[in-house]
């Protein structure tokens, strides 16, 4: 079988870079575009494009392909990239699906079942149950994806309601699937995955790890291969389990098998049954091309390799168009890009191009590969120092306050890493190279969405709530007059299909509500009068 013309049903970065590889190995392209898209970047990167109606129309992509004339559809990551349906309607269209089988998506889409065949693979698992069985703390997740959307930590009893109803919101919104499942939390693990490829003759290799412990809003931030924390047995062990799971449900294509890491013992996470953002990282350690990999798989070559160990050290981080205190993402227009050289740049923007408030605010990834780990980070941290982004808020200080971090450079990061360091604090004062003081420099506590409250409390004192970022509202909590208490949620404001609740800075009574459910707005639009 032989793929001739490649329509991807995605946008931005992830399209931009499997055109990249179509046009190396001769294959057309076809870019599609919603209404508020057109013109974007990754349009721009296509031998054509086909407007579509929606990115989440799967009708839509469908015909968009038969249009075009393509023979294949490669669904990028993020929106249909892990949709079962979707597979199968390409499929039945006669089009070359590149990803894995429908059966083998809802098999490790549903994170339910996914833990169910791990276990039965004889791979550990977290318990997961209703909350009464699986304590405090726990953590809601949805059943049908990840990426941070529908997951919510839950602490107390009296947390649980909310959190429930908001992770189900987001899920649905997300994935178009409102189920969500307990699981208990771990605190302070690190996040290992590990990167897999499958054919469609039953050949299953892995292609070593990648350590992803950095995160905000239980989306990852810094990504590296390999990872500090595996000594030779233990990464042995987690990729013998992960290639256990992909002949359990009949894996085929690209997929990377997440892992919880606390001391020596780890904890099968999910499939994410697609490419990862952070594979250029394993890219640069193999000297694979995952995208012509995944070509190859779905014109039913056999993979002809062998699992394979990084090899140097790879590390990536992601600029984005978000606020660098609190991570909140922000929109705007690029009006200067100066992107480094020296290391591998994977673009979704240029200058010129608007970060819109429907979509993530993703401007480029900056990956720096080395032959060892110290000088793979100095050669990321040289780049960021050259990197130049004007017109929106970014994340570039941030970036470089982290990858220069002590406890970065250690490897002895978890998932815990920004809670205990907050955002462009100060580094603690330490005694030896990588050990802190008793006396160290005390960090300032982390940013709070409530901080964007313009005032002063006190009786008679007027104050607004502000939207820190654009957005949709789509609750509102509290009515004209109500006494509310501190940091008791008003608003609900939906942006990138995450949910901000915005909360009261201090014991108030409400004003006036300047918003309606539904309502549309900007960043630092005054929402409600205290």
């Amino acid at each position: 079988m032989e793929i001739r013309k490649l329509l991807v049903a995605n946008r931005g970065e992830i399209a931009a870079r499997v055109f990249r590889t179509c046009r190396r190995v001769g294959i057309g392209t076809v870019a599609v575009a919603a209404p508020d898209d057109e013109g974007a970047y990754h349009t721009r990167q296509a031998d054509e494009v086909v407007p579509i109606a929606a990115y989440l129309d799967t009708h839509e992509h469908v015909r968009a392909a038969r249009e075009a004339g393509a023979d294949a559809v490669h669904p990028g990551y993020g929106f249909l990239a892990e949709n079962a349906d979707f597979a199968e309607a390409v499929e039945a269209a006669g089009i070359t699906w590149v990803g894995p089988t429908s059966e083998a998506l809802r098999a490790a889409g549903d994170k339910l079942e996914a833990k169910r065949l791990a276990q039965e693979a004889g791979v550990p698992v977290v318990p997961s149950g209703v909350p009464e069985e699986v304590g405090y703390p726990l953590i809601v997740k949805a059943a049908a994806g990840g990426g941070g959307r529908g997951m919510r930590v839950v602490r107390t009893p009296e947390e649980l309601e909310d959190a429930l109803e908001a992770a189900r919101r987001e899920a649905k919104a997300g994935f178009g699937d409102e189920r969500v499942f307990c699981e208990r939390y771990v605190e302070r693990p690190r996040h290992v995955e590990i990167q897999l490829l499958a054919d469609a003759h039953g050949d299953v290799v892995h292609l070593g790890e990648r350590e992803c412990s950095i995160q905000r809003r239980h989306q990852k931030v810094l990504e590296e291969s390999p990872s500090p924390g595996l000594d030779p047995d233990l990464r042995e062990a987690m990729a013998s389990a992960a290639v256990a799971f992909a002949r359990a449900v009949g894996y085929r294509g690209a997929g990377t098998a997440e892992f919880m890491l606390a001391a020596d013992e780890f904890f099968f996470l999910e499939l994410n049954a697609r490419l990862q953002v952070e594979h250029p990282v394993t890219e640069l350690v193999t000297g694979l091309d995952l995208v012509e990999q995944q070509l190859r798989i779905a014109a039913r070559d056999r993979l002809g390799l062998e699992s394979r160990e990084p090899a140097g050290h790879a590390v990536e981080v992601r600029l984005y168009a978000e606020d660098p205190l609190t991570f909140l993402p922000q929109a705007g227009r690029i009006e200067r890009l100066e992107l480094p050289r020296g290391v591998r740049v994977d673009a979704g923007v240029e200058v010129g191009d608007a970060v819109p408030v429907a979509y993530d605010p993703l401007i480029a990834k900056v990956i720096a590969g080395a032959d060892t780990r110290d000088e793979a980070f100095e050669l990321l941290s040289r780049a960021l120092r050259e990197t130049r982004v004007g017109g929106v808020t970014t994340n570039l200080g941030f970036l470089r306050w982290l990858v220069d971090h002590p406890e970065v450079r250690a490897g002895r990061t978890t998932t815990a890493f920004l809670s205990e360091n907050p955002p462009l604090s100060r580094f603690a004062e330490i005694a030896s190279p990588w050990r802190a003081s008793a006396d160290a420099v005390p960090l300032r506590p982390p940013p709070r969405v409530e901080d964007f409250a313009h005032g002063g409390g006190g009786a008679g004192v007027k104050s607004a709530l502000v939207a820190p970022m654009p957005g949709v509202v789509i609750r509102v909590l509290a009515g004209e007059g109500d006494r509310v208490e501190p940091r008791q949620p008003l608003v609900v404001l939906e942006a990138m299909k995450m949910e901000t609740p915005l909360v009261s800075p201090y014991e108030a009574v409400v004003r006036r509500i300047l918003v309606a459910e539904g309502d549309r707005v900007a960043g630092g639009a005054v929402l409600v009068e205290l």
